[in-house]
């Protein structure tokens, strides 16, 4: 009797567990040691907000260029500047003071810095102007299993995946490290794909540096799925493992 009990608690036991092969990250790095590293910058898109300044040597000149600020100086946070920024629409563009509708299709931060930058100095309206253009409202949802799911917003113009896995507290131990989930929408489609944070191969991933709205989605792994199904915790598998010895018992004498 006392050797069906324990085959039977062992083969709970074995059932809810994972092993170190589902849990360590990047398990193959030293394979990527000295390996380039590759920036990528993604296209503007409808509903980004964009906080576009334009400066010239004579700074009153500049200012018809330039939105009206709600808010100056230490005191204009992030919140207040998207207020002043200028919305993508649908279409793919912004309407830019004196200079009108302006396309930003296919177009990086850089790049259509660089174009409003060329078309006020060859169309006559500043000597050698300056131009910064900055993504206001860059942000990722991340769900799941990670000890603290939401959307988070950030200001670098790139972050990986595990920084924003970072954001999120990293995940639980119940999380399904080779089979996590990002959905990216740009320039019209949306794209699915399934990485595995246990291979170094993430570090070649064109999924590996997060855009802009990516949805991160990490699902339970096996062991928590089949603990959710039959035994959810402690308390519920003594209560199993009582239910057995008795079972076995009647069932012996």
């Amino acid at each position: 009797m006392k050797h069906i009990l324990s085959v039977v608690i062992a083969a709970i036991l074995f059932s809810s567990c994972a092993n170190k092969k589902e849990i360590l990250y990047l398990q193959d790095l030293e394979s990527y040691n000295d390996t380039k590293v590759i920036y990528a910058t993604p296209n503007i898109q409808p509903n980004d907000i964009l906080k576009i300044t334009v400066g010239a040597l004579e700074p009153e000149a500049a200012l018809p260029y330039n939105k009206p600020a709600s808010g100056s100086g230490q005191g204009a946070n992030i919140e207040i500047m998207k207020l002043d920024g200028y919305i993508v629409s649908e279409n793919n563009t912004i309407d830019f003071p004196q200079l009108g509708e302006i396309s930003t299709k296919d177009k990086t931060v850089l790049q259509l810095q660089q174009y409003i930058k060329d078309k006020l100095e060859n169309d006559g309206h500043l000597l050698n102007p300056s131009v910064n253009v900055r993504l206001l409202n860059a942000k990722v949802t991340i769900l799941g299993e990670v000890r603290t799911p939401g959307v988070y917003g950030f200001t670098e113009q790139n972050i990986t995946l595990l920084q924003a896995l970072g954001y999120a507290g990293d995940l639980t131990i119940n999380g399904k490290r080779e089979d996590i989930i990002i959905m990216r929408e740009a320039d019209s489609l949306r794209q699915v794909s399934h990485i595995d944070i246990t291979s170094a191969e993430l570090l070649n991933s064109p999924f590996y540096n997060i855009k802009p709205n990516d949805v991160i989605i990490v699902n339970q792994n096996e062991p928590k799925v089949k603990s959710a199904g039959f035994v959810g915790n402690t308390g519920t598998l003594l209560s199993v493992i009582s239910i057995l010895l008795t079972t076995i018992v009647l069932i012996t004498r």
